[in-house]
């Protein structure tokens, strides 16, 4: 029987604590959530890898290390509401589930968006939603929020989703350009966001945030 706690321990020593994530929300998060529970049956044997879990249809499950440093510099609060967009099976609302007052999630797929619920109902995590609908519209009932982190990587970013970040509110999220990315922070202030580099990433660009493509003659 695969000692998936041994593995967590073990993703956490080698992929988190090495890439400088230091906080201890952040640390007892990713040492308590089973990653295994928030993939496909047949990746489980590769949830702690250090690398992205695939979901199908060009979506993935954020590796470790990327979903932890863009945490760390999001800083999330426990008073703070999150917006998690791209959730997946809700591995990543099961972490920030762990350090903020609530969680808002969206997904598109609606048979994704039952699974998710129900593996986070199954795990006790009581302060998260999964909301079904398209990704760059977000969850603007539920919000503004404090904190909006999207799960994969986005070419543009909707006026839609802006809008829901509340005035001193952070995003983050993975700028691509082409094969290459860089994961940023940006800080709202009045109605400007201002940007902040943290690190390098790649992830698949989310459905709804591809940039237009010029038409060529």
């Amino acid at each position: 029987m695969t000692d998936y706690a041994a593995r967590r321990t073990t993703m956490v020593d080698t992929q988190i604590r090495p890439s400088d994530v230091t906080k201890f929300p952040i640390i007892a998060a990713m040492l308590a959530v089973p990653r295994e529970a928030y993939v496909p049956t047949e990746w489980r044997e590769a949830a702690y890898m250090g690398e992205h879990v695939t979901l199908g249809g060009g979506r993935v499950v954020l590796e470790p290390r990327t979903l932890a440093k863009m945490l760390d510099a999001l800083d999330i609060q426990p008073d703070e509401t999150v917006l998690d967009i791209g959730c997946g099976l809700g591995y990543s609302t099961a972490v920030i589930a762990r350090m903020a007052e609530a969680v808002v999630a969206v997904e598109e797929d609606v048979a994704r968006v039952a699974e998710a619920q129900r593996t986070l109902s199954s795990q006790s995590v009581d302060n998260a939603a999964v909301m079904a609908g398209p990704l760059a519209a977000g969850a603007p009932k539920a919000g503004p929020y404090d904190v909006i982190v999207l799960q994969g990587g986005v070419e543009t970013l909707p006026e839609a989703i802006e809008a829901q970040l509340k005035d001193g509110g952070r995003i983050g999220c993975i700028f691509m350009e082409g094969a290459l990315g860089v994961a940023r922070v940006g800080y709202r202030s009045g109605k400007r966001i201002t940007w902040r580099q943290i690190f390098n990433a790649t992830a698949p660009v989310l459905p709804g945030f591809a940039a237009r493509k010029a038409f060529t003659l």
